[in-house]
């Protein structure tokens, strides 16, 4: 029998969604429709950071337990009205030398990437075609260390990342890590981003042994919390805030407060359980975009000699 298809207009583009009653998150009974709705309502908070940025996508389409790929390249059937962009792809496992990447700057294209089952969204540091504008510290913690002591860690290098000016703004990944978000100039290398990042990095380590690794070896990280400042390479991406990820519950990664990361460190909320679909719209109907000062720009990093 054919899958049951509805025909929608968004924002004046026809779309035709299927299988809306389809489990894609089986312990949490998380539908491919609700999928969608989190996606069309949490829009207005998560557009502006996918806009103008080549986009990564983690496909699932038998849900999170049924196996999942990655995809870079537009599909066969992409709409014609789906902005696409040929770009570089340096190290792509298939050899290619471009990709045609999907950007998604509206509404229709993220309804249509949902009816995918694409449920995961990575972005790079970088808008098309320009210097990243964002640098990004992933803490990833080795257990039995958690997200709680990577909220200690997010704490120390906020402090000192404000001594040389930099602002930074924490999310959790909605996995088991967290990242902190940090604008930038835009007019920097993503090398000269990387071996900044590296720098506070092994500075940190060097301050925090006990709690802190700056090199990626799995042999070091039991117990500590890896600062991965390698997320700034050219070729990386980062779960971009808002999306959903691959976990037994509808999780999310949220941006968080420093009161909140404070508090995790402290063993509480937000370092017990991840926040979910429907939490987060809570959150952001309350508190708005906690992000927001990312889309804004900032200083240029100190060079590293």
């Amino acid at each position: 029998m054919p899958a049951e298809r509805l025909k929608v207009d968004v924002e004046g583009r026809a779309l035709e969604l299927s299988n809306l009653d389809k489990v894609l998150y089986p312990k949490a009974g998380f539908t491919k429709g609700e999928v969608i709705d989190y996606y069309t309502r949490i829009a207005p908070v998560l557009l502006p950071h996918l806009g103008d940025r080549a986009l990564t996508r983690i496909r699932f389409p038998n849900g999170v337990d049924g196996g999942s790929f990655f995809e870079k390249n537009a599909p066969a059937a992409t709409p014609e009205w789906v902005r696409t962009e040929n770009l570089p792809a340096p190290g792509s496992s298939k050899g290619r030398e471009t990709i045609d990447y999907v950007v998604c700057d509206d509404l229709p294209t993220l309804v249509w990437l949902a009816n995918l089952a694409a449920l995961e969204l990575h972005t790079p540091q970088w808008k098309i075609g320009e210097h990243p504008d964002m640098m990004v510290v992933d803490l990833d913690p080795g257990a039995p260390a958690a997200l709680k002591q990577c909220c200690q860690v997010a704490l120390l290098m906020r402090d000192r990342l404000a001594s040389d000016g930099i602002d930074s703004y924490p999310k959790t990944s909605g996995k088991k890590g967290m990242q902190l978000c940090c604008p930038i100039a835009g007019t920097q290398s993503s090398d000269d981003v990387s071996a900044y990042a590296k720098r506070i990095a092994q500075e940190l380590e060097q301050a925090h042994p006990k709690l802190i690794v700056s090199k990626m070896a799995k042999n070091l990280r039991p117990g500590k919390v890896f600062i991965d400042w390698s997320q700034n390479n050219a070729a990386k991406t980062t779960v971009a805030p808002y999306s959903l990820r691959a976990q037994a519950v509808p999780s999310v990664s949220t941006p968080l407060t420093w009161d909140e990361v404070s508090a995790g460190a402290a063993g509480k909320r937000p370092s017990t359980r991840p926040y979910t679909a429907d939490e987060v719209l809570k959150r952001v109907a309350r508190q708005g975009d906690l992000l927001a000062p990312l889309l804004d720009g900032g200083p240029e990093l100190p060079a590293v000699s």
